[in-house]
């Protein structure tokens, strides 16, 4: 296909504005001069001068008077420092938030970059070595449709070669960045390496390489859309019905957990590992009811019997002990006295003030509580009774206890009464209820 032929068939640009990342080196300088002859636009060259090479003002001047001349417009930005260990990482994260900065200035949609065949098949090469999913394996797209603006890299279906040959007849110059040269990087090691004996066996390798990319992409599409359709069922305000979970087939399983890891993590696949995905997995197929396991940034993931929910990390329950007095409220739930009440099930406490040590207290659990259950006259420990009742584990450690002067447990309200609970027909001068306070819901 022929450049302008590319740029015949680009998607329809409806911006004023269009920006073109523009780093001074080959590729993003044919790149700007194929968009000035093809491309009826108001043209922002976008430079960012990383500021680790000592020609980088250099190029950045050039690129100032080369815009000057021909009636474009320059922005630019210079990185005073970085912090991070990852060199490339950090670099690419600041690239990105200087182009969305000069996007939004322009109220433009559309940013151009200078990918092109070769950086494919690297990127391809680096994907497999490192592992991705279906997505990933598909390297660099044509298009990438971002929530506010939409990357167009026209030069995918073109080798490096074609590039230059372009700089060389439109007599175009350019910079050469010497760090691409160093094989410290796993990316210039595939560049200097691997790149050329593939080209050996077919010079229009990247071709092959641009038709795998574009096939997986359409299987990630299709998968995506099945997977979307599945999440309506089995996820909803970070948890997983576990239960349907489990029915899905293997792959459909890893796609399922992927696209909710990358949504709560904003797409930054770089986060998500296999091993993520793997131990979500293995959560989820576990016979123990209750559970959890750590994820990156103080995530977890718990299992609550048949759910799974996925939540920022919680901080150690404080304890507490509050002296009862008519009435108190801890969170939802509400204790208070009152004088009489036919009921006699689990959210009413009577008590005989003779038989227990005043005064009372609410407080939460402590490792080893445990309860004397009334009809029954023995020991039973929390935890059991809130294992039996499928409480929630991160409900356990805060659930309000009914105690007296010298720690006996008397009631776990809604759940279990102790030996010191009175029937309706006996003498009892205290009477407790419990009740629940509502959830305000909105409706629109």
């Amino acid at each position: 296909m022929k450049i302008k032929d590319i740029f015949k068939n680009l998607h329809p640009i409806n911006d004023e504005y269009i920006v073109v990342g523009v780093s001074g080196g080959p590729d993003s300088v044919a790149l700007l001069h194929m968009i000035e002859t093809y491309l009826e636009k108001k043209i922002v060259c976008a430079h960012i001068n990383h500021n680790v090479r000592k020609e980088s003002n250099e190029e950045e001047k050039y690129l100032e008077k080369y815009c000057k001349e021909k009636n474009l417009i320059f922005e630019t930005m210079k990185i005073t420092g970085y912090k991070e260990k990852n060199f490339e990482n950090e670099a690419r994260k600041k690239r990105y938030e200087f182009y969305e900065k000069i996007l939004k200035k322009y109220n433009s949609h559309t940013l151009f970059l200078a990918h092109h065949g070769d950086d494919l098949i690297e990127t391809v090469l680096m994907k497999i070595i490192r592992g991705s999913n279906l997505e990933g394996y598909a390297g660099i797209k044509m298009y990438s449709f971002l929530d506010n603006y939409t990357i167009i890299r026209p030069l995918i279906s073109l080798t490096k070669e074609e590039i230059l040959e372009y700089i060389k007849q439109n007599k175009l110059k350019y910079y050469i960045d010497k760090t691409n040269d160093d094989t410290f990087y796993t990316r210039n090691r595939i560049r200097k390496n691997i790149t050329p004996l593939l080209k050996k066996e077919d010079k229009k390798i990247n071709l092959k390489f641009l038709k795998y990319s574009n096939t997986l992409e359409e299987y990630y599409n299709y998968i995506e859309y099945l997977t979307k359709e599945k999440l309506k069922l089995l996820y909803k305000n970070n948890v997983i019905n576990n239960d349907l979970l489990k029915k899905e087939h293997p792959f459909m399983k890893k796609n399922i957990i992927f696209y909710i890891l990358s949504d709560i993590y904003n797409n930054k696949a770089n986060i998500i590992k296999d091993k993520h995905i793997d131990n979500i997995i293995n959560l989820s197929s576990s016979s123990k009811p209750n559970q959890y396991i750590n994820l990156p940034h103080n995530y977890i993931a718990k299992k609550e019997y048949n759910k799974i929910i996925i939540e920022k990390g919680k901080k150690e329950i404080e304890k507490y002990k509050y002296k009862f007095d008519k009435k108190i409220k801890i969170d939802n739930f509400i204790i208070e006295e009152t004088n009489n009440i036919d009921t006699d099930g689990n959210d009413v406490c009577r008590l005989n003030s003779e038989k227990i040590n005043l005064p009372l207290y609410i407080r939460n659990k402590n490792n080893g509580d445990y309860i004397e259950l009334k009809n029954i006259g023995n020991k039973k420990k929390l935890k059991e009774i809130f294992i039996e009742c499928k409480i929630p584990k991160d409900e356990r450690d805060k659930y309000p206890l009914l105690v007296d002067s010298k720690d006996n447990i008397l009631w776990i309200p809604f759940i279990k009464k102790s030996k010191y609970n009175v029937k309706k027909n006996e003498f009892c001068d205290i009477i407790l209820i419990s009740h629940k306070e509502r959830e305000e819901t909105n409706e629109n």
